[in-house]
């Protein structure tokens, strides 16, 4: 794994269910990448109050999702997502600039022996992880590593720069920079690592010197 300057790989939070935070509370379960761009903005703007009550669930029902549809694919992105575990939580989620703006979903539960984690796609991937178990939440390094090291069945390379592969093909590296999206509302340096991972894998030539 290539660390960058500047990111705290060692940052590890204290827990996955600290809601002291009542914007990231609001958006933990949220599944539609859309409507958490959303209620960021209005959040933002202190109009949080004005949007349907809909809107801020986290699941929506079969007709909502179709009426966000017809607005646009992309408001589909993440609503069809598979449901939640008893007090499972998104740690962090890929988001491709797809049409229909599709996400992948890591997600941590608790356990009696501390936390588990699976991913999920709106497709019924078959994904592996290099880390299904740990006692405590985990550091940012080893946050990477999921995705840095995770698979897809049928997708070549990783979680991360994988999507970008699959599109290479038919497109220029340059044009796919923004294509893959790694998020997180408890990592905030998460997005920070992959653009330089991305920013490299568009442009190998101009790639940034890093730390060993």
């Amino acid at each position: 794994m290539k660390k960058f300057r500047g990111i705290r790989y060692r940052f590890r939070p204290k827990s996955y269910w600290d809601d002291s935070d009542p914007l990231k509370a609001i958006l933990k379960n949220v599944k539609g990448e859309k409507r958490r761009q959303m209620l960021i903005d209005y959040w933002n703007a202190g109009h949080l109050e004005k949007l349907n009550a809909t809107l801020l669930q986290d699941e929506l029902g079969t007709e909502e999702r179709r009426s966000l549809g017809r607005i646009h694919p992309s408001f589909m992105g993440g609503e069809y997502l598979p449901g939640y575990l008893p007090g499972e939580v998104e740690i962090a989620r890929i988001w491709l600039q797809s049409t229909t703006s599709d996400v992948i979903s890591l997600r941590a539960c608790p356990r009696p022996s501390g936390i588990s984690y699976r991913i999920e796609d709106e497709y019924e991937g078959q994904f592996t992880l290099p880390i299904t178990e740990s006692r405590f939440p985990l550091s940012l390094g080893e946050l990477v590593r999921q995705f840095e090291e995770g698979r897809l069945k049928g997708l070549f390379g990783n979680l991360a720069t994988g999507y970008n592969e699959m599109n290479a093909e038919f497109a220029e590296r340059e044009s796919l920079r923004h294509f893959t999206r790694i998020t997180s509302d408890i990592y905030s340096q998460l997005d920070t690592h992959f653009e330089k991972v991305f920013e490299a894998w568009a442009q190998p030539e101009e790639i940034e010197e890093v730390e060993p």
